[in-house]
């Protein structure tokens, strides 16, 4: 095998197959749905947003002007009087599904094109199912899986709430190492 063009085949469907299971664990099953809860006192803390003009991006709060004032004794007690946290603010308007969804399955294709491309460096055309599964599954699982670990690290993300989407990736990974086991040539 020279390109991985050669794994076409299995790249799509691992990209379709992991894009279907995403779904049901998303959608269908009841895992995810504590992972998110509203914020006490909800419609004054969006009119004090919207006053302040707060627009698409990524905040910390309270925010350090630079590294060393982290440490400064008025930043220490901003930080113990709290809140402490990270806030992600979209665009106004509801969810863009549509287009997440596509993001999300053109990534679970770019997972699956680097799967192929590990295992047809270091594999043969007719190696062992199990050897492919293994080699194109732990590609995968490091894809979408282990990633989501600096959440809980470094943004206060419940390790219960990574723990469930490390969980998927391991689910999206074995589902992927199946099919590039199966269509190997």
């Amino acid at each position: 095998m020279h390109l991985v063009s050669d794994l076409w085949l299995p790249i799509v469907l691992s990209g379709v197959a992991v894009f279907i299971v995403s779904s049901v664990l998303h959608m269908v099953l009841p895992i995810h749905r504590g992972d998110h809860q509203p914020v006490p006192g909800e419609p004054e803390i969006l009119a004090a947003m919207r006053k302040q003009n707060v627009g698409p991006g990524a905040y910390m709060f309270p925010f350090p002007s630079s590294m060393k004032d982290m440490g400064s004794p008025a930043m220490l007690a901003k930080y113990n009087q709290g809140p402490v946290g990270w806030l992600t603010v979209l665009p106004n308007g509801p969810p863009a599904m549509g287009k997440s969804l596509a993001a999300w399955f053109v990534f679970s294709l770019i997972v699956s094109v680097f799967a192929g491309y590990l295992a047809m460096i270091g594999l043969a055309a007719g190696s062992p199912f199990m050897t492919v599964f293994r080699v194109t599954s732990t590609a995968a699982i490091l894809g979408y899986a282990i990633g989501e670990i600096p959440n809980s690290v470094w943004k206060g993300v419940s390790w219960k709430t990574t723990m469930k989407f490390v969980f998927d990736g391991f689910v999206y990974g074995i589902v992927t190492g199946l099919i590039f086991a199966t269509l190997w040539p």
